[in-house]
């Protein structure tokens, strides 16, 4: 399958510094990409030089088998961006921020006028279709942002923070349209955002920069599997584990280590066979087991662990979720 994106060395500076430093990867069709990191890591300047609006001054990039840097109109013509600041001009009307966005894209009247009505529907906007953007709530200007980079139907989006400033119900029904645009409608996506437990729900893969480098990229279970050996088990008790009792677990065969939760424990084993190990000695202990489940680990664990990789590699402290990493409270690095 040809890839969707492709980039091979790509790097960008500028006269502060080094913004993206020889980024590799691939999207395939139809997938979510979370690309992730914080502020300053590169991903803004990524989003740039696939679309063609910043050339690379090493390495190259391809988008649906187009190069950016050389065909950056036909490329845009069939990608879709939605910044984190929305860029609508506020003294036109909803529907005439896209009717606008229609000519300018050479888009058929009749087709454009039909299309902006049904996204306005979708986005729960049509009943402002008519009412300018100035004096909107974020979360409207967000829903509408979000149609226009959908206004030419595009096999590419690149969403930076879509559900920043929406209330639940809204960031809800964006969220299930992301995934519908990718699962159904074959669209791929690279998702840029700081809602990692939205990420988790959305994204195939996962890319974290950090200063311009990719420092993990892959699947979160595949990361996972480089950054921890075994596996998690959650165990259900009603209450958290007592002292003795962790302990106790810490000395059977195949246990890493034993972190409490507010409802129990949370185990760390050599195998998944070690788990009924486990849950004899609570059972002969008197502590009542509910429940024992696999707790695979998500993508916010596996972000954090990479934060925390790169602060140890740094030799700077981490913040308080890469220091538990660390500290062996939720996994241990290699």
């Amino acid at each position: 399958m040809t890839a969707a994106i492709e980039t091979h060395d790509l790097t960008r500076s500028f006269p502060s510094g080094t913004a993206l430093d020889g980024l590799t990867l691939s999207v395939q069709p139809g997938e979510v990409l979370a690309l992730l990191g914080p502020n300053g890591a590169g991903k803004t300047t990524t989003v740039r030089l696939l679309n063609g609006i910043l050339a690379p001054d090493r390495g190259r990039a391809t988008v649906l088998g187009l190069d950016p840097a050389v065909d950056g109109d036909a490329v845009r013509r069939r990608t879709g961006v939605l910044t984190e600041h929305a860029g609508l001009d506020e003294r036109l009307t909803a529907r005439e921020n896209l009717e606008l966005t229609a000519r300018m894209r050479g888009i058929d009247r009749v087709w454009a006028a039909r299309r902006t009505m049904d996204l306005l529907e979708r986005f729960g906007m049509a009943d402002r279709a008519d009412v300018t953007v100035q004096g909107t709530s974020t979360g409207q200007r967000k829903r509408l942002a979000l149609a226009r980079a959908l206004l030419h139907d595009p096999d590419v989006l690149f969403l930076d923070e879509p559900t920043s400033g929406l209330d639940p119900a809204a960031t809800r029904d964006v969220i299930d349209l992301i995934g519908a645009l990718a699962t159904e409608h074959g669209r791929t996506i690279v998702l840029c955002t700081h809602f990692l437990g939205e990420a988790g729900r959305l994204a195939d893969r996962m890319a974290v920069l950090h200063k311009g480098v990719l420092h993990a990229f892959g699947r979160p279970e595949d990361i996972a599997a480089d950054l921890w050996d075994g596996v998690d088990a959650e165990l259900d008790l009603g209450q958290p584990v007592d002292a003795a009792t962790s302990a106790a677990i810490e000395q059977l065969p195949g246990v890493v280590r034993v972190a409490s939760l507010p409802n129990g424990a949370l185990v760390r084993l050599d195998r998944r066979d070690d788990v009924p190990g486990v849950v004899r000695v609570l059972v002969e202990r008197g502590v009542p087991v509910y429940g024992a489940s696999a707790r695979p680990p998500s993508l916010e664990d596996v972000y954090f662990a990479v934060e925390a990789r790169i602060a140890e590699a740094e030799g700077r402290p981490a913040g308080p979720s890469t220091a538990a990493l660390l500290s062996g409270a939720i996994g241990g690095g290699r």
